[in-house]
């Protein structure tokens, strides 16, 4: 069992979580990483005309080879109505980009033995023994509810395999009854745990293994972890990720005193921008700061900086350790990312073909029938604010891009991103020990 509650590690995390922003990590000339700086002008010029045109109040990229960080650039304001420009330390709601953070304290415990990949999700939480599945019905009436043909798995869980939907499915109705649907908690004075216990009552909207289906699997996983380390989720991450690996703006809720940090919610439509005054919490500005504070969503809760998300995949680029700091072994990085579902979330029609998933992450199969560029073997997801990032290990790259949009009007951002960053490489991604390491005392050099 994970021990946590040393005097040692209290200290710890007293320290690493400073009320103040982390260090900005300064960049680097792209010429020395195989890019070209009149090239990547071009990214440059993109975001901030995607402001103009007020598509976006504000846009943070962030563009990393062989560990050398080359583009963090902000663009645009991060709240209009509060005057506040959007700055490279701008704190986002990151939404399902808190998956892959998840999954790996879930890979954590596999690798110590605590979890393997194929036990039962039942146990660690028996009251999943016994799950019913909803099929449709001919008269398209109340669903049948049928047994699950075995248990869910771990492995279900972190492929999205596991039958469990946000509550919007053939099973909607009884979700949606029980007052669980949607995938934002934030607003709950109830913690995952009990709300978890709940949704093990409700029915599956696939047998288990037999389709992808978009769902809580990772706010159970963040339950199972709890289970197993004997802590909460957020100080089980803070311990074992987020101390160690120095995301000092990372955090389930925000601190009061970063509040002024935290980028306002926009929806764009063809009339321009305004602020986000949904309904619900994820069409607003949402309860990180002021709320409950209580459920802590490993689905969907997390908020962070660009250098905070940038040192996480790099970790992750690295085979699983940053700076002297080994989070998982390299086997384990690989195994993750590569396709783990066949077919099954290819095939799926909201989605784009030639990518699979794996464990916690899409992953690019067949660069052709997905027609992006990146290499195969990449892998990246998206979060709901329209954030998203993904990882090239053939060529030594990370990108990211950091907004706050809920719809966005031109959902086009992340692809025209993804494609000006991979026509400013023109040379082969030099390996990081090659680099010189005299970089200037600011910059942060991640091997």
């Amino acid at each position: 069992m994970f021990e946590s509650r040393t005097l040692l590690a209290l200290l710890l995390i007293a320290i690493a979580q400073p009320a103040v922003a982390a260090p900005i990590p300064c960049t680097v000339e792209a010429e020395s990483v195989g890019m070209s700086s009149d090239r990547l002008q071009r990214l440059s010029a993109a975001m901030q005309q995607y402001v103009d045109d007020e598509k976006a109040a504000g846009i943070v990229t962030y563009v990393a080879r062989s560990g050398r960080v080359v583009n963090l650039q902000a663009f645009g304001m991060s709240d209009i109505q509060a005057g506040r420009e959007m700055t490279p330390d701008t704190i986002f709601r990151i939404a399902s980009q808190t998956k892959l953070i998840t999954s790996v304290a879930v890979m954590m415990l596999v690798e110590e033995g605590q979890i393997a990949l194929e036990d039962p999700l039942s146990r660690f939480l028996p009251a999943f023994a016994q799950s019913q599945v909803a099929v449709a019905t001919e008269s398209n009436g109340e669903p049948e509810l049928v047994p699950a043909k075995r248990p869910i798995t771990i492995r279900d869980l972190l492929t999205h395999t596991s039958g469990i939907s946000y509550g919007v499915g053939v099973s909607g109705s009884y979700w949606q009854e029980a007052g669980i649907y949607g995938g934002y908690y934030a607003d709950r004075d109830e913690s995952m745990a009990s709300l978890v216990d709940r949704m093990a009552d409700l029915p599956l909207d696939a047998q288990p293994g037999e389709h992808f289906v978009y769902g809580h699997s990772t706010d159970i996983l963040g339950v199972v972890v709890e289970k197993v380390a004997g802590v909460s989720l957020g100080e089980f991450l803070r311990e074992r990720l987020f101390v160690p690996l120095q995301l000092h703006d990372t955090h389930f809720f925000l601190p009061r005193e970063k509040a002024d940090r935290l980028a306002a919610v926009y929806a764009a439509d063809a009339t321009g921008l305004r602020r986000a005054d949904g309904a619900s919490g994820l069409d607003n500005q949402g309860h990180f700061v002021e709320g409950p504070r209580v459920t802590e969503s490993g689905g969907g809760g997390i908020v962070t900086t660009a250098r905070d998300y940038g040192r996480f995949l790099q970790m992750m680029l690295n085979g699983g350790q940053l700076d002297g700091v080994r989070v998982l072994g390299p086997r384990t990085v690989e195994l993750m990312t590569i396709n783990h579902t066949g077919s099954l979330f290819a095939d799926q029609p909201a989605l784009r073909p030639g990518l699979g998933f794996g464990l916690g992450v899409a992953v690019m199969l067949d660069q052709g029938e997905a027609s992006l560029y990146g290499s195969v073997g990449s892998y990246g997801f998206a979060g709901a604010y329209f954030t998203t990032y993904w990882v090239d290990p053939e060529e030594q790259l990370i990108t990211m891009v950091m907004t706050q949009l809920r719809p966005p009007v031109d959902p086009t951002l992340h692809t025209k991103v993804r494609t000006l960053v991979y026509q400013s490489i023109v040379d082969e991604a030099p390996a990081a020990r090659d680099l010189p390491t005299d970089t200037g005392s600011a910059c942060e050099v991640a091997e």
